[in-house]
């Protein structure tokens, strides 16, 4: 273009609610995880608007059962012959309505009808919509609450039924209804202190300099908890300067599995993702260890670099762009330990990405698991005689956990477990079960999760000389 040329003006900023009806009926009609939609949405807002529409896709999304429970009470047409953006539309204006204080009914109702008018919808169906918010606003104090419906019998519980059938089996009815009133609570910003740059005490004191209100984490010793931050992640004190990385603390509590680690080992992360784990395994490497981690999605594995480089640990990790079956077919030399924290249903961090309830099906299960011990087996051929596996997921389900890790040993009977509680934290013994495992749940006021640290035993066929 020439320098000449007259500038094309900026597009205007997508309406937030507008953007938000348009995100959820992405999600409806594609299945696509919605934090992927709301990425791709984000440049298209102003920045002042981009919390807001996160509250919103993300509490539609926590409440569908009880939105559609209010809306039915106002509508004589069946929800499943409604239309995809009348339906979502609806949603959005009752979730403001009842649950989302901040907003004044006034714009709660025009704002929300407004979007149809903007997608050119008949006249009629504005109608339709205006009335029945109109309806919902006469008649609010009248209205069942969620904490009252989540208490009826049976309860609504903002989950679908073959999940909650499954946890009450499993749980028990208390830490079921539990569980699901925390997966419908926004959760807390948890911050991991990156100990290369900085101290926990030192950014919390940065913190409450800047007027952040922010507490220690329960568990982890590098945990700092922000109860209520509206703003961007990127805008708090030392972001840029790479001295923290958010990270719930389960996952936190998983990577001190890996060590001990002898000097100069080497060290793989199979499963690297966005680098949340890499990150701090590369914080708790001993000096002269080697690092690897591995991530063949490209848009993850940018952003893998890009964390990398603003914590400072680019120089500490070998990342490279490749699968973990890719990997091993380039005959790499053993590793000392590795962590697979593999792809799973992820029904333990349902609170944090609230559409995973929704897209999941029971036979997913299978599937994932699977593909879990096709890892697993790689992974096993890739590690040191006397070596240490982690194996972690985000789910609460025991197809992709006890019986995944069963399942290997049955194949590979020289792992044995070790129990986990001897390496974490005091306070985190309490969420080690039975068989050693690390497994919290969501009612723990962490992520649903699950690590077994499975240490490579080699084989002895005479007493005394093992291989």
């Amino acid at each position: 273009m020439s320098p000449n040329a007259p500038r094309q003006p900026a597009a205007s900023p997508v309406a937030p609610r507008t953007a938000a009806v348009e995100i959820l009926c992405l999600w409806a009609t594609t299945h696509n995880p919605v934090d992927h939609l709301y990425q791709t949405t984000a440049p298209r807002l102003a920045e002042i608007d981009r919390g807001l529409v996160k509250t919103l896709v993300y509490g539609v999304l926590r409440h569908k059962q009880y939105l559609d429970h209010i809306i039915r009470r106002f509508s004589r047409h069946p929800l499943r012959k409604m239309k995809v953006r009348t339906l979502m539309t609806l949603r959005l204006g009752v979730f403001q309505l009842l649950l989302l204080s901040r907003i004044p009914e006034s714009a709660a109702v025009n704002a929300t009808v407004n979007t149809l008018k903007a997608a050119g919808q008949p006249g009629w169906l504005v109608g339709f919509v205006n009335g029945l918010l109109r309806a919902v606003v006469r008649e609010r104090t009248t209205l069942p609450t969620p904490e009252a419906l989540a208490a009826a019998e049976p309860p609504l519980l903002n989950h679908p039924d073959w999940l909650v059938q499954r946890w009450q089996a499993r749980f028990g009815d208390p830490l079921t209804r539990e569980i699901c009133r925390r997966n419908n609570t926004e959760p807390p910003l948890t911050l991991r202190t990156n100990t290369r740059r900085t101290g926990r005490a030192l950014l919390r004191a940065r913190f409450e300099q800047s007027g952040i209100v922010v507490e220690n984490g329960r568990y982890s010793p590098a945990a700092l908890v922000v109860p209520a931050f509206p703003g961007a992640v990127a805008a708090l004190p030392g972001y840029v300067e790479g001295q923290f990385q958010v990270q719930d603390e389960a996952a936190q509590l998983a990577s001190l599995l890996i060590p001990p680690l002898p000097a100069r080992c080497r060290v793989l992360d199979g499963c690297a993702g966005l680098g949340g784990k890499t990150s701090h395994l590369a914080e708790l490497l001993p000096a002269g260890g080697t690092l690897v981690a591995v991530e063949p999605d490209r848009r993850r594995y940018g952003l893998l670099r890009e964390n990398l480089a603003r914590l400072g640990l680019g120089g500490s990790v070998d990342a490279l762009r490749t699968d973990l079956a890719q990997f091993a077919a380039t005959r790499p030399a053993p590793f000392d330990a590795i962590l697979i924290d593999a792809p799973c249903s992820g029904t333990g961090v349902i609170r944090r990405q609230p559409d995973i309830r929704w897209n999941r099906q029971p036979e997913d299960l299978e599937t994932y698991q699977r593909d879990q011990l096709q890892l697993l087996a790689i992974a096993a051929r890739l590690l040191k005689p006397g070596g240490v596996l982690v194996y972690a997921t985000c789910s609460l389900e025991p197809e992709e956990n006890e019986q995944t890790v069963a399942r290997f040993r049955e194949r590979h009977p020289d792992f044995t477990i070790d129990p986990a509680g001897p390496l974490l934290p005091e306070a985190a013994g309490r969420l080690v079960d039975a068989d050693g495992c690390f497994h919290p749940t969501p009612a723990d006021g962490l992520d649903g999760f699950f690590a077994a640290r499975l240490r490579h035993r080699p084989a002895c066929r005479l007493p005394g000389q093992c291989l």
